[in-house]
This record gives structure tokens, C-alpha cells and sequence, in this order.
């Protein structure tokens, strides 16, 4: 199993971050990451209509009763 360690590439050597491999010789993939990471927002409503929905009926079954089906065409 193929197992991740942080660490930071300066000046040609790796500093690592937390746990580093028990390991004397190994074959690495080096991925550079961005050095900042992007914050991820989740979205969400504005103040202005935060908390004001109402969802009327149920959202499997229909809002207006099936006898009524043929007027909303």
C-alpha cells in the first residue's frame, strides 16, 4: 500500500512536516502543490433571504392535487 508524507522542498532537500518514512532508499513522485492551498466557501444564501423559504408540500408529491393537473396546462 502506497502511504503520503508532507513535507517542503527548499534548496534541493525535503523538509518533513510530521511523520517521515522509516525507509533508507525509495523511488518518490514529487507533486507540487500550489502554496496556498484554495479555501473552499461553501455557498450560501444572502442576508436578505437567509432562512425565509418555506417549502410547501412535500417534495415528492405534488403541490396542487392530480384532479387539478388538467388546468395548469
Amino acid at each position: 500500500m502506497l502511504k503520503s508524507y508532507e513535507a517542503i522542498y527548499e534548496n534541493g532537500q525535503l523538509k518533513w512536516l510530521a511523520e517521515q518514512p522509516e525507509v533508507a532508499e525509495a523511488r518518490v513522485i514529487v507533486t507540487i502543490l500550489p502554496e496556498t492551498a484554495p479555501i473552499v466557501k461553501r455557498r450560501s444564501a444572502p442576508d436578505s433571504i437567509a432562512g425565509k423559504g418555506k417549502t410547501l408540500g412535500d417534495l415528492v408529491s405534488p403541490i396542487v392535487d392530480e384532479q387539478n393537473w388538467e388546468c395548469q396546462k
